[in-house]
């Protein structure tokens, strides 16, 4: 169950998303343990979203006026998140009291991973739609279920992991200017992915 669900997870890593660019670009700028911190943040995040779909929280979350709140919240947070990110690519930040955005260490960038990836609680909706259909079309039981969901955050931390160690092998390679691209680029799919989830139906 552990490789199914690893497989699964594998499956949905290929959809390359804000976070793994995100993972890219930090690694490139401030290294492989740097980047690191922000793969286990997320990780840590997908396990709990994982988790609470396991214990049916996606039936609360799934209600409209609870689904409306929860689309604002995450959109406030990727387009601040977006908008701060392009602007500290040219030296210039927008929140200069807030330590999440200047002096990146493992602490901030972990934080700022696990804000990022918690800003989508709609994740659990999908994942209780994963579940279900398991439970529907392969008769899983809890501890079958548990293994599943293992696996997908195991993906997660695999995946990430290996986009980390690119970005930090390629730094090397990679000039500033690129590197201010590369961070431009990640601020602009955090605005998108905001707005979208703000529209998704």
């Amino acid at each position: 169950m552990i490789y199914k669900g690893f497989k699964f997870g594998m499956l949905l890593q290929l959809a390359i998303g804000p976070m793994c660019l995100m993972v890219f670009n930090t690694s490139a700028t401030y290294g492989f343990l740097v980047g690191l911190s922000l793969v286990l943040a997320i990780s840590l995040i997908d396990g709990l979203y994982i988790t609470l779909s396991g214990l049916g929280i996606a039936a609360i979350i799934n209600k409209d006026k609870i689904k409306s709140a929860i689309k604002i919240f995450g959109c406030i947070v990727l387009l601040w998140f977006g908008t701060s990110t392009i602007t500290g690519a040219f030296g210039v930040n927008l929140l200069p009291d807030f330590k999440l955005f200047s002096n990146v260490t493992n602490k901030n960038i972990f934080i700022k991973g696990l804000l990022l990836t918690a800003s989508n609680p709609l994740t659990i909706i999908f994942w209780g739609g994963v579940f279900s259909t398991q439970v529907a079309e392969n008769n899983l039981n809890k501890k079958q279920l548990i293994l599943f969901g293992f696996g997908c955050v195991l993906s997660t931390l695999f995946f990430l992991t290996l986009i980390s160690f690119l970005g930090s092998v390629l730094s090397g390679f990679l000039p500033q200017t690129i590197i201010k691209i590369l961070n431009v680029m990640v601020g602009l799919v955090l605005i998108y992915f905001g707005i979208r989830l703000l529209y998704k139906k």
